[in-house]
């Protein structure tokens, strides 16, 4: 299988998104936005000074990532997120989404270290591992390896009092679900976790690594083998095949550098307020907006949100 769409044949769309609590996109944005695309565009509102799209025709050969990049230069200075697709296919059949820093605002491993005091020593692990610098894997062993001796009933007080949903992430994973597309929060993080997370968030399912427990205290051990940057794109793979899929109707979207192979592999990857190297590699990146600005990428309008959780499987 391949994760393009031709262009040669099908219109582009520039998404132009701003923050939902910051309403950007003014006409002059979208005049400075379309003066730096290949060909004319066509104009159509998703919603009013937060999301647009430009459709326009172009049989030249620069790639999407390539327009994208000239119209971010075009409107510098304005926080706007840009991604440029095929217009066909836009809409996708299944989700993937990493946790920590990204469908929630911390990093779950450094808010369980804090409780041994050890945050700021296994953060600098966290940071090193999601920028590239280290392999992963050994990482996370290492980190959980310093949580030995914690006690279970933790989880539900960091949960309760410390774990926050980046903003749009529930709008985001119930439109998804009303549409009918498959959703899966996949983590290098734990499914102490994921799994409450993904109840929260309204995902059909959750992956992740097991910490072994002792005595209802961490063994500061993680089952093997761990659920790392190949196992997410392995998951991606599976999925897309479950559910008889083609790359290119696949949606995947991280933060660090466990996830970059998940991503390139994704019809589209997006890279959420990302790490450098990742923002760089990702087929788009969101840097301004929340969460629902994977919505207005596939054509979403304001109006087709839904924003409350559902009880249903």
């Amino acid at each position: 299988m391949t994760s393009d769409v031709s262009s040669a044949l099908n219109p582009l769309v520039a998404t132009l998104i701003a923050n939902p609590a910051a309403p950007a996109i003014t006409d002059a944005v979208i005049r400075r936005a379309a003066q730096a695309l290949p060909a004319e565009a066509s104009t159509r509102w998703l919603d009013d000074g937060i999301a647009v799209d430009l459709v326009f025709t172009h049989a030249g050969g620069e790639s999407p990532r390539v327009v994208a990049d000239s119209v971010r230069e075009a409107i510098a200075g304005e926080p706007v997120d840009v991604i440029v697709q095929p217009l066909l296919g836009r809409r996708k059949r299944l989700f993937l989404a990493d946790m920590d820093s990204t469908i929630i605002e911390q990093e779950c491993i450094d808010e369980l270290a804090d409780f041994v005091g050890l945050k700021d020593k296994v953060s600098a692990i966290t940071e090193r591992a999601m920028r590239g610098e280290i392999d992963f894997e050994p990482a996370l062993r290492e980190r959980v390896g310093l949580l030995r001796g914690l006690p279970v009933s933790v989880i539900d007080s960091i949960i309760a009092e410390r774990i926050t949903l980046t903003p749009g992430a529930v709008t985001l994973v119930q439109t998804l679900r009303a549409h009918g597309i498959y959703t899966c929060l996949v983590s290098g993080g734990f499914t102490l976790f994921t799994q409450r997370i993904a109840q929260l968030a309204g995902f059909h399912e959750n992956r992740a690594n097991l910490l072994i427990v002792a005595d209802e205290h961490l063994a500061g051990q993680v089952e093997e083998p761990i659920l790392g940057r190949e196992a997410k794109r392995s998951t991606l793979h599976e999925l897309r095949d479950t559910h008889n899929l083609a790359d290119h109707e696949t949606l995947a979207v991280g933060d660090g550098a466990n996830d970059l192979a998940m991503l390139g592999d994704a019809g589209l990857g997006v890279a959420f307020r990302a790490k450098p190297a990742v923002a760089e590699a990702a087929h788009a990146r969101v840097e301004h907006a929340d969460l629902t600005a994977l919505l207005y990428a596939q054509g979403f309008k304001r109006e087709e949100f839904v924003t409350e959780p559902k009880s249903e499987s």
